[in-house]
C-alpha cells in the first residue's frame, strides 16, 4: 500500500512513517500544502493521511487537487482541532475516516486498512477467484488450497494487479507503488520483471492460469 501522509509536525511524521513502513507500507511525506499539491499531482496513491492545520494553509484544500484524478485514493484526516465543523467538512468534501489528535499509531494503522479494504477490496478481507484466495490479513495467496511461497514483494505485486485488474500498468507505476516516488530507474524495473517471472512460475507450478499478460511497449495486464 503507498500512502502519503501530510503533515508538517516533524516528530509526528517521523513516528507515523516508521510505523507504516514497519507494518508493509510505503509512506511518502509532505510538509507543507504546496508539497502536498505537488506530490498529488505528480504521484499515485492508495490512501492519503491528512492533517488539517498546515503551515500555508488548510489541508481540506488538496480536495480541490484531487478533483482532476481519475481515481481519487482513500482520505484520513488528522487534527488536533476538536472541531465537528472540520469533521463534517472533511467528510462532505470526500474524506473517508477522521482521526483527532492524539492518537495511537496501532489505532491509525487500522483504520488505514479498513479505508482500503473498503475503497478497492469492497471491505473484505479475503478475495476469492477461480481457484485463488488471497488472504489480506495474513497476506496469504493459495491456489487450488496450495499456500504459495512469495516474498513481501510478489504478494503486493499480485494484489496491486488484482486492484487494478483489467487495466495496463506501466513500469513506472508497478516502480512507484512498491519503492515509492521517484523510483523510476532500471534497476527496479529489472526487479520488476524478475518479480512478474517469478510470479507466472509460482502460479503455474501451483495449478493456476496465468493471469499476467505483456503489453508489449506499455507494461502489463492483469486478467481474470
Amino acid at each position: 500500500m503507498k500512502i502519503l501522509l501530510i503533515e508538517d509536525e516533524p516528530g509526528i511524521s517521523e513516528s507515523v512513517t516508521k510505523f507504516l513502513a514497519d507494518n508493509d507500507c510505503i509512506c511518502e511525506n509532505a510538509s507543507s500544502l504546496k508539497n502536498a499539491s505537488e506530490k498529488v499531482n505528480d504521484y499515485e496513491y492508495d490512501l492519503i493521511i491528512l492533517d488539517l492545520m498546515l503551515p500555508d494553509g488548510n489541508g481540506l484544500e488538496i480536495f480541490k487537487e484531487l478533483k482532476n484524478k481519475k481515481e481519487i485514493p482513500g482520505i484520513i484526516i488528522l487534527s488536533a482541532k476538536n472541531s465537528i465543523d472540520d469533521k463534517i467538512n472533511g467528510l462532505e468534501l470526500g474524506a473517508d475516516d477522521y482521526l483527532p489528535k492524539p492518537f495511537s499509531l496501532p489505532e491509525l494503522l487500522a483504520r488505514v486498512r479498513s479505508v482500503y479494504r473498503r475503497k478497492n477490496l469492497s471491505g473484505n478481507n479475503k478475495i476469492v477467484f477461480d481457484d485463488v484466495e488471497i488472504d489480506i490479513n495474513r497476506k496469504e495467496i493459495s491456489i487450488k488450497n496450495r499456500i504459495l511461497d512469495l516474498t513481501q514483494k510478489e504478494f503486493d505485486v499480485l494484489l496491486y494487479f488484482y486492484i487494478n485488474r483489467g487495466k495496463v500498468l506501466t513500469k513506472d507505476s508497478i516502480a512507484e507503488h512498491l519503492w515509492g516516488d521517484y523510483s523510476s530507474s532500471n534497476d527496479h524495473f529489472d526487479f520488476i520483471y524478475q518479480h512478474i517471472k517469478n510470479l507466472r512460475k509460482k502460479i503455474s507450478e501451483a495449478g493456476g492460469k496465468n493471469y499476467i499478460s505483456t503489453v508489449y511497449g506499455l507494461g502489463y495486464k492483469f486478467n481474470l
